[in-house]
């Protein structure tokens, strides 16, 4: 059978090409899915082959709707052949209205680091995968040639280009595994003009073949995908014929797209495409499918970033982000690392302060205030900001919404850090009840020593050893998750004030500690108990909710610092001693 196709290889234009019917291939191995096969040609597609962005191009035989051009052969095919999705089966898997999206909770060491993060992300964003697994399971229904079975097995969904407005390429360089395993092909494009229209005053709302748009990050910063419209029926939107990400039911940002240019190439062609204007919401992302509604688009999450620096004016940037538990702090993480590798050096010491709040619907909001320094902070300081998000969003207890993020960065092309070398007290004959002054010496990065007084108070009540410990962050979070282990946070309240209580890199912490028990009970810790109080605790250890406390705190103090700050160092105080 001879079909058309309907595409737009530049600007808004609709073009046919001539689609040659080889065969249909019938995955007899649930969910027992069928796929045209068909070779592709007229436009540029005898020197591009199938390309990246025709995803969902409508396929008509005889008038009437077959499906989308959705799968490709392989790499480096001499001939444009690519697999049909059946409109059948894209209005079958996103008609039906689904429940929201469930989050899978994830363990995380505090602070996160960026590889924990991406490792998190990747995993959440999956791989797009082949028609079948192996030829054997893929029946010719139709077609004279004996390998179509073979081509079921080479057949992969068409890649979808990522469109990257206003982002350094370093800083997609650490996901780009995780997006080209799940079938994106990141590619930098212009960001529409603020009021401008990147479909060139196109009123229609959108037509079969039109490109299309899947807006991830608006405003500053764009990210997204696009691909093809297969059908519209009244409000409702089919497209690209295979899943975007496969998340199941969705509310991204469904967008007009403009093809700026397809370019030709050997391995992969692909459309070159900008957002532009919000069209409608896109609902469900599916394996046959993604499908949305034309009318008001989602509400996103606004996010401000003012970035101060030593070396030039001020700048505001703002965007919104979709809100999802994988993209809400994914772009995030991107959108901050990327204000920081393209207006700072990307080599060399630098640090950045970083302030602002995280506001949550019915919670406290989530507070940022710490300092990096280093050769290269910027991830570290991207993943502060991400790491509470991504903890938070996937949390199985309770909804999470987020209202806004505001941030504002204070960046310095110097390192402001230094190392505690030595800690000493007032006096050699500590008492009870006494007041007492620690004495901390650091060598900053360029050599120079610093030394900070702590005021401090012993306990009336405490006898015989005491252990100062004098410590950076690193070592305080240390101790802390070492003094509570057993607690289980599953509760966004307890999430929210564990992050504002965080250990903080420009903070000297000084900890008084003495070798009590005591117990953690559903998270909260309980020092210095009654040994009969403890008995009954401990014999309730079962439930998995408690834990046990080896010392008890007998006294904390911390003073804030203009730089960040390494390192530990112990005292131990008899207040026996005659």
């Amino acid at each position: 059978m001879v079909g058309v196709g309907r595409t737009v290889f530049s600007g808004t234009t609709l073009e046919d090409f001539k689609v040659n019917v080889l065969g249909v291939l019938r995955n007899v191995i649930a969910p027992k899915r069928s796929l045209i096969l068909a070779r592709l040609e007229g436009g540029p597609l005898a020197k591009t082959g199938v390309i990246a962005g025709m995803s969902g191009s409508p396929v008509y035989i005889d008038g009437r709707l077959v499906g989308a051009v959705s799968y490709s052969l392989g790499q480096f095919s001499t001939e444009a052949i690519a697999g049909i999705t059946p409109i059948a089966d894209m209005i079958d898997a996103t008609m039906m209205p689904a429940a929201a999206r469930s989050a899978r909770p994830v363990s995380m060491t505090w602070p996160a680091t960026p590889r924990q993060l991406i490792d998190i992300w990747s995993r959440d964003l999956g791989h797009a995968r082949a028609f079948v697994d192996d030829p054997s399971q893929a029946m010719v229904l139709s077609g004279g040639s004996a390998d179509l079975s073979r081509m079921g097995a080479m057949l992969r969904p068409i890649a979808v280009p990522m469109v990257a407005a206003g982002f350094d390429v370093s800083v997609m360089d650490p996901m780009s595994p995780a997006f080209a395993a799940a079938g994106l092909v990141p590619m930098s494009s212009a960001a529409q003009s603020p009021g401008g229209n990147a479909t060139g005053g196109n009123d229609h709302k959108l037509a079969p073949g039109d490109a299309v748009g899947v807006a991830l990050m608006t405003g500053d910063f764009e990210l997204g995908a696009t691909g093809t419209v297969t059908h519209v029926d009244g409000d409702r939107v089919y497209a690209f014929g295979h899943p975007l990400y496969n998340l199941g039911p969705t509310e991204f940002p469904m967008t007009k797209a403009e093809v700026q240019v397809v370019l030709p190439s050997l391995m992969s062609s692909s459309k070159l495409a900008s957002f532009g204007d919000v069209v409608g919401t896109i609902q469900q992302d599916r394996s046959t499918a993604i499908a949305g509604r034309l009318g008001a688009g989602p509400s996103l999450i606004p996010v401000t970033i003012t970035l101060n620096s030593d070396r030039g004016p001020s700048r505001l940037f703002r965007f919104g982000v979709v809100r999802d538990f994988t993209f809400t702090p994914l772009l995030t993480y991107l959108s901050v690392a990327n204000v920081l590798a393209a207006y700072q050096r990307g080599a060399g010491p630098a640090s950045f302060a970083i302030r602002g709040t995280a506001s949550i619907r019915s919670q406290e909001a989530i507070t940022f205030e710490d300092m990096f320094s280093g050769d290269q902070p910027a991830g570290g300081a991207a993943a502060y900001i991400a790491g509470p998000l991504t903890a938070l969003l996937k949390n199985s207890a309770e909804v999470v919404d987020v209202d806004k993020i505001e941030l504002v960065i204070d960046a310095s092309e110097q390192q402001r850090s230094a190392r505690i070398e030595r800690v000493w007290l007032d006096t050699t004959r500590p008492r009870a009840g006494r007041d007492a002054v620690v004495f901390v010496a650091m060598r900053d990065a360029r050599g120079g020593e610093v030394i900070k007084q702590v005021p401090i108070q012993l306990p009336a009540n405490a006898t015989g050893a005491l252990q100062l410990v004098v410590a950076d962050a690193a070592r305080t979070t240390a101790d802390d998750r070492r003094d509570t282990r057993g607690a289980d946070m599953q509760r966004v309240s307890q999430l929210i004030r564990s992050f504002n209580r965080a250990r903080r890199n420009n903070r000297l912490y000084v900890r008084l500690t003495s070798p009590d028990s005591g117990a953690v009970v559903n998270g909260e810790p309980m020092a210095a108990l009654p040994p009969s109080v403890l008995s009954v605790i401990e014999a309730d250890r079962n439930s998995g909710t408690i834990g046990a406390l080896r010392s008890t705190t007998r006294g904390e103090w911390e003073i804030p610092l203009d730089f960040a700050v390494t390192g530990s160092r112990q005292l131990t105080l008899n207040l026996d001693q005659p």
